[in-house]
């Protein structure tokens, strides 16, 4: 049974190890997408100008800027991790934090899974290109095709094995794809899990505010920036290279800050470095991804700091402060072209006939404003609204976690949602025969 995971035989009793392998994917690439004319970003001043046109009730901007289409075609290049027992950006389900101690994939593992993570098209170390015109959502959704007929053929890199069942699991914009490939390709897969998600969009408008857009390369500039950047902060007095940590950064604002006659105290400089861009600044002196850094376009963007990160994806208490600002240090930025089409163009139902599941954070503020259970007098919860779009499943589910933001993967009880989630495939004949 295969889990292909969209930043999947059960031996019950038995406890597994995993062996993994990262694996570069070369894929044919074939989209509609549509052209988009806006002006060239170049500063932060500009993002938030794009963010205000994009959520602004005075017209469409996606109509606005659209002047045609065309169709993408090419050979590029997607990263995967695959994942076995041992007798899966694609961190997300795999997270490298207290000891993978919130990783799906191990979750998936124990069950007796294989799994295939992928860094969608334009993303993480898979293909870059042009931010507005190339990286959309057809053409990732082209990607995640081209890897699942791979993995049912047996021409997936290094593994000669044709896989019978292939589900897929997506998270937000990962699981609109998700819905997307159903859609055009339902044949593609034999069951979904739709996580961080519902058919209700009525909040985009506030989570992009709420993102406060700034250029990718200027917010992490040795992440997303170039060379020269890295060369600058690395040689920046102080600074110690990859082994830097962000005590001495705090310690470094300090003493800053006090040259101009501010006193903060150690808990004060600490929120004014974490929780602020300048924190974003500081995590690339960290250097965490061990990686060059990718020169991103301005047209890649990311949401401000850490502040705006628990804003849209996590719920206080109910998660690990540690685990939150590893989350930031490692975020990953999203396209002009993917904001213009998040589910642009996208049908009412798909005919696709197997399992579906929904499954949101009760708090989740993306998808349900911060109360999946808000229905008014309509009952049941907003996730369960979109079970008319699947007219011919087999099984339709919404599934409640409780105590959760819309990144469930974050939250304490992360492990227990995985456990609903395979525990789902199992129960309606996908796992391993």
């Amino acid at each position: 049974m295969m889990i292909l995971s969209i930043a999947l035989s059960i031996l019950a009793g038995l406890a597994y190890a995993k062996i993994c392998t990262d694996i570069t994917v070369p894929v044919n690439i074939n989209a509609r997408q549509g052209v988009f004319d806006v002006p060239a970003l170049r500063s932060n001043i500009d993002a938030s100008t794009f963010a205000l046109n994009f959520t602004s009730i005075k017209f469409n901007f996606t109509d606005v800027a659209l002047t045609g289409y065309q169709t993408v075609t090419g050979p590029y290049n997607i990263s995967a991790q695959f994942c076995r027992p041992d007798i899966m950006d694609k961190t997300y389900w795999d997270i490298e934090f207290n000891n993978h101690g919130y990783s799906y994939v191990d979750r998936a593992i124990a069950k007796g899974f294989c799994t295939v993570n992928i860094d969608r098209f334009g993303i993480g170390n898979s293909s870059h290109g042009d931010p507005l015109n190339l990286v959309q959502a057809p053409a990732e959704v082209s990607a995640t095709y081209e890897i699942t007929k791979m993995l049912r053929a047996g021409t997936f890199p290094t593994v000669p094995h044709k896989f019978q069942k292939v589900v897929h699991v997506g998270h937000s914009f990962g699981s609109i794809q998700t819905f997307l490939l159903s859609a055009q390709h339902p044949e593609t897969t034999d069951g979904i899990v739709l996580t961080g998600w519902s058919a209700n969009g009525t909040w985009l408008g506030q989570t992009i505010a709420g993102w406060n857009l700034h250029l990718a390369r200027l917010n992490q500039p040795l992440r997303f920036g170039g060379t020269i950047a890295v060369d600058a902060c690395r040689a920046s007095p102080g600074s110690q290279g990859t082994n830097n940590s962000s005590s001495d950064a705090t310690a470094l604002i300090e003493q800053a800050l006090a040259t101009v006659g501010i006193n903060l105290n150690r808990q004060e400089a600490w929120e004014e470095t974490a929780t602020t861009e300048l924190g974003d600044i500081l995590n690339g002196i960290n250097a965490t991804s061990g990686s060059a850094p990718q020169d991103l376009p301005t047209g890649y963007l990311t949401w401000a700091d850490w502040t705006s990160n628990q804003y849209a994806f996590l719920y206080p208490p109910y998660y690990d402060l540690s685990l939150a600002l590893f989350a930031e240090r490692t975020k990953q930025p999203v396209t002009l072209g993917e904001l213009f089409t998040l589910a642009n163009g996208a049908p009412a139902t798909t005919s696709f006939s197997g399992p579906v599941m929904v499954l949101t954070g009760r708090e989740d503020t993306i998808f349900c404003g911060g109360d999946c259970l808000a229905t008014g007098n309509l009952g049941g919860n907003i996730p369960k609204m979109a079970q008319p779009m699947f007219p011919n499943a087999s099984v339709f589910e919404a599934y409640i976690q409780p105590n959760t933001g819309h990144g469930i993967n974050f939250h304490y009880n992360a492990t227990g949602a995985y456990d609903v989630i395979n525990d789902f495939f199992i129960e309606n004949g996908l796992g391993s025969s």
